[in-house]
């Protein structure tokens, strides 16, 4: 199975999608979040990540939690620019651990948001970056979605859930340098899978 589309941080597509070549009944998955106007913002850039230790516990996203599935992701390394943008993956699809809410639009209308959360970052994406998302196994998905907020020792469980399968699946991933039009989200065609591809 192959994705001919990932996600870069902070990019806002409208849909994700996991594909299947040459399987004439094949399934498709999407994952929506909706495109948002520049001027919502939290303080000064547009939210797309939070990290483990913030605001997170907070009984307003405690309980609404959300999983967020991905080929892999980007992130970018260099003093200056251009900077050097790499792709960070697996073998397969990940799933990371991700808080959603609604949020009200200026035109009335409400829009489902989400945000990818992030921890300390360690081996191949330690080396890139400080930060990775907090990664989720099948094995745990259930435990994330349970609706039940997160207090006491349900807290402490979850915490310890992400840091074991965040450590367990940082340990298969590995990175390379992607061409650098992939840092204009702008222009690119986020369907072209040469985005994904390395280069020397």
């Amino acid at each position: 199975m192959g994705c001919k589309a990932t996600v870069g941080p902070g990019v806002r597509h409208r849909e994700i999608t996991e594909r299947r070549h040459k399987a004439p009944n094949s399934t498709r998955l999407s994952a929506k979040r909706p495109a948002l106007p520049e001027t919502i913002v939290f303080g000064r850039r547009p939210l797309s990540s939070v990290k483990l230790a913030q605001g997170f516990w907070a009984p307003a996203f405690s309980a609404a939690r959300c999983i967020v599935p991905m080929r892999g992701y980007f992130e970018w390394t260099g003093d200056k620019t251009p900077k050097t943008p790499h792709f960070l993956h697996g073998d397969g699809p990940l799933s990371a651990a991700g808080l959603t809410w609604s949020m009200g639009l200026p035109n009335g209308e409400k829009s489902r948001c989400f945000v990818v959360i992030t921890r300390e970052a360690r081996d191949a994406s330690g080396e890139v970056h400080d930060r990775m998302p907090a990664f989720l196994m099948p094995d745990t998905w259930d435990t994330w979605l349970a609706p039940e907020k997160l207090t006491g020792d349900r807290k402490a469980e979850t915490l310890a859930m992400l840091e074991h399968t965040s450590g367990d699946v940082a340990s298969t991933i590995r990175e390379h340098v992607v061409d650098r039009k992939v840092s204009n989200s702008r222009t690119v065609d986020s369907t072209d899978p040469s985005l994904l591809e390395p280069v020397a």
